[in-house]
Protein backbone atom coordinates (compact mmCIF):
# COMPACT_ATOMS: atom_id res chain seq x y z
CA UNK A 1 0.00 0.00 0.00
CA UNK A 2 1.41 3.40 -1.00
CA UNK A 3 1.65 6.13 1.64
CA UNK A 4 2.35 9.84 1.38
CA UNK A 5 4.60 10.77 4.28
CA UNK A 6 6.09 14.23 4.81
CA UNK A 7 9.82 14.02 5.45
CA UNK A 8 12.86 16.24 5.77
CA UNK A 9 16.08 15.58 3.85
CA UNK A 10 19.19 16.45 5.88
CA UNK A 11 21.63 16.06 2.99
CA UNK A 12 22.11 12.32 3.48
CA UNK A 13 18.95 10.88 5.03
CA UNK A 14 15.20 11.31 4.66
CA UNK A 15 13.58 11.67 8.10
CA UNK A 16 9.82 11.00 8.23
CA UNK A 17 7.78 13.60 10.13
CA UNK A 18 5.20 11.03 11.29
CA UNK A 19 5.28 7.28 12.08
CA UNK A 20 5.72 4.91 9.14
CA UNK A 21 3.85 1.60 9.21
CA UNK A 22 6.61 -0.62 7.81
CA UNK A 23 9.27 -2.66 9.64
CA UNK A 24 12.79 -1.20 10.01
CA UNK A 25 15.30 -2.04 7.25
CA UNK A 26 12.53 -2.54 4.66
CA UNK A 27 13.58 -1.43 1.18
CA UNK A 28 11.21 1.15 -0.29
CA UNK A 29 10.88 3.22 -3.46
CA UNK A 30 10.85 6.98 -2.96
CA UNK A 31 9.34 9.59 -5.23
CA UNK A 32 10.71 12.93 -4.10
CA UNK A 33 8.75 16.14 -4.63
CA UNK A 34 9.36 19.29 -2.58
CA UNK A 35 6.34 20.24 -0.48
CA UNK A 36 4.67 23.50 -1.57
CA UNK A 37 5.69 25.29 1.61
CA UNK A 38 9.28 24.15 1.16
CA UNK A 39 9.81 25.37 -2.40
CA UNK A 40 12.42 28.06 -2.60
CA UNK A 41 12.97 30.71 -5.27
CA UNK A 42 15.56 29.86 -7.92
CA UNK A 43 17.94 32.39 -6.40
CA UNK A 44 17.97 34.03 -2.97
CA UNK A 45 16.37 37.46 -2.77
CA UNK A 46 19.03 40.14 -2.55
CA UNK A 47 18.92 43.04 -0.09
CA UNK A 48 18.49 45.47 -3.00
CA UNK A 49 15.52 43.49 -4.37
CA UNK A 50 13.93 43.49 -0.92
CA UNK A 51 14.57 47.22 -0.40
CA UNK A 52 13.09 48.06 -3.81
CA UNK A 53 10.01 45.95 -3.12
CA UNK A 54 9.23 48.02 0.00
CA UNK A 55 8.39 51.06 -2.14
CA UNK A 56 9.39 53.53 0.56
CA UNK A 57 8.60 57.11 -0.32
CA UNK A 58 11.14 59.71 0.77
CA UNK A 59 13.30 62.61 -0.31
CA UNK A 60 15.56 62.13 -3.32
CA UNK A 61 18.62 63.38 -1.40
CA UNK A 62 18.64 60.69 1.34
CA UNK A 63 22.13 59.48 0.48
CA UNK A 64 23.71 62.95 0.40
CA UNK A 65 22.00 64.14 3.61
CA UNK A 66 21.96 60.93 5.63
CA UNK A 67 23.23 62.60 8.84
CA UNK A 68 20.49 65.21 8.63
CA UNK A 69 17.75 62.60 8.24
CA UNK A 70 19.14 60.17 10.82
CA UNK A 71 20.36 62.56 13.50
CA UNK A 72 18.91 65.96 12.68
CA UNK A 73 22.43 67.33 12.04
CA UNK A 74 22.63 70.06 9.49
CA UNK A 75 25.69 69.76 7.25
CA UNK A 76 27.50 72.88 6.05
CA UNK A 77 25.36 74.80 3.62
CA UNK A 78 22.05 73.34 4.89
CA UNK A 79 19.38 75.69 6.07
Amino acid sequence: MAQIIPATFDGATFRPEKPVSIPPDTRVLLTVEPAERERRPERPTSFIDTARSLRIDGPSDWSSRVDHYLHGNLADGDE
